[in-house]
């Protein structure tokens, strides 16, 4: 597929899946996926304030007056979250995204393509889980083999958040495509047939999103439906003999 038509199929995809927002299943999914991941960072937030607590009144109760450590480890706690949240938001969101995906992916399809969401064949929940944690592990590789890439340009200013853009619009494209495509694998994992250029934009265009905030609470949502849509397109056009796998 020429650049045109990557373009036009992506930018397709997003404007069907920012359509279906406000489908009561995909507000479903949304709402829960949302609610996960604030509770996972509440509770990654908590335990840091006692381990906090606990290393402040270890390391540093020789040079503070008493009683300190409740209001500094709140703030220093605070302070890690909220770092943590922007450094791992995307990870532990793909991840939380990826346990719902099949919930989101039988919405679209049932919503635009219903022969193929007849035909399709729902993930069991060690499935699931199974994808959700490789998805973790893909994740946390490509952030760390990103990180010191970032850190030779982090006083370019612009040079660190490319790097990271970059790294996790390949991730981001392979699993937003992977979640529609493993409901039609039958048993052909690696053969997802979204193109790697369409996958590439996607997963930019997603990526993007997540560093809006409040609009990154959704942008999971969007990206897997927009997969959806892509991964559907890929395999009407290969059904046809159309598909161009360069």
């Amino acid at each position: 597929m020429h650049f045109d038509g990557v373009m036009s199929a992506v930018i397709s995809a997003l404007a069907k899946a920012f359509g279906q927002l406000l489908d009561p299943a995909v507000v479903r999914v949304l709402i829960k996926s949302v609610l996960v991941t604030i509770v996972l960072f509440g509770a990654f937030g908590w335990v840091l304030w006692f381990g906090v607590e606990a290393l402040l009144h270890w390391a540093l109760i020789p040079f503070l007056p008493e009683d300190y450590e409740g209001p500094a480890a709140a703030v220093f706690a605070l302070f890690l979250t909220v770092v943590l949240m922007w450094l791992l938001f995307r990870v532990i969101a793909l991840a939380v995204l990826q346990f719902f995906a099949d919930e989101i992916v039988a919405a679209v399809e049932v919503r635009h393509y219903p022969a193929a969401a007849a035909n399709a064949k729902g993930l069991p929940f060690a499935q699931e889980l199974g994808h959700s944690l490789h998805g973790v592990g893909r994740a946390l590789l490509y952030n760390a083999v990103a990180l010191p890439v970032a850190a030779v340009l982090f006083f370019t200013v612009i040079g660190a958040p490319i790097v990271f853009l970059v790294a996790n619009a390949v991730l981001l494209g392979r699993e937003l495509t992977d979640m529609a495509w493993l409901r039609h694998c039958e048993g052909n994992v690696e053969g997802n047939p979204v193109s790697k250029f369409e996958r590439l934009t996607l997963g930019g265009a997603i990526a993007g999103l997540m560093l809006v905030p409040f609009v990154n609470l959704v942008a999971p949502v969007i990206g897997a439906a927009a997969g959806t849509h892509l991964t559907q397109g890929c395999m009407a056009r290969r059904n046809t003999g159309e598909l161009d796998l360069a």
